[in-house]
């Protein structure tokens, strides 16, 4: 599997938190962020970000939070109808996949073995799956691991 490793800055960002079990409810929590992202003129040129922030293998299903995150800038005047947050950056290993179901299934199979026999421990963060205009708009994703 390819992929390149990058450096994130810290990023500001507006979210939407789910919590409960891990599926396709997620999608409500990315649609609802979207359309607040999109009355604000912030969809198109933003970058987008869907945070499992609990391991389901330790956490109880219904208390694992998914976040559905944009990147703001740092002046923009946020109103309390959504979270605002921080995205702690660090280095990240980046992988460029499909934006399917399986495709994603699939790449997390991969991923971990690929970064064992290169050398990288994964870090403590969570792993984000990354999401541009022109990503989505070709049917594509990264999925960006923390390493140490």
């Amino acid at each position: 599997m390819q992929y390149k490793v990058e450096t994130f800055p810290n990023y500001r960002i507006a979210y939407v938190r789910r919590v409960g079990p891990y599926g396709p409810a997620n999608t409500e929590a990315m649609e609802k962020l979207k359309k607040w992202s999109k009355e604000r003129n912030l969809l198109e040129s933003g970058i987008l970000f869907a945070i499992p922030q609990d391991n389901p293998d330790k956490t109880l299903p219904e208390n694992c939070r998914f976040d559905a995150c944009i990147v703001i800038s740092k002046d923009y005047q946020m109103d309390d109808s959504i979270y605002e947050g921080e995205l702690t950056g660090g280095k990240y290993a980046v992988y460029k996949i499909k934006h399917t179901a399986e495709a994603i299934q699939e790449a997390y199979v991969d991923i971990f073995p690929s970064l064992q026999s290169n050398g990288y421990q994964i870090d403590t963060k969570p792993i984000l799956e990354k999401y541009t205009a022109d990503m989505v708009n070709n049917h594509y994703c990264e999925i960006c691991v923390p390493v140490k």
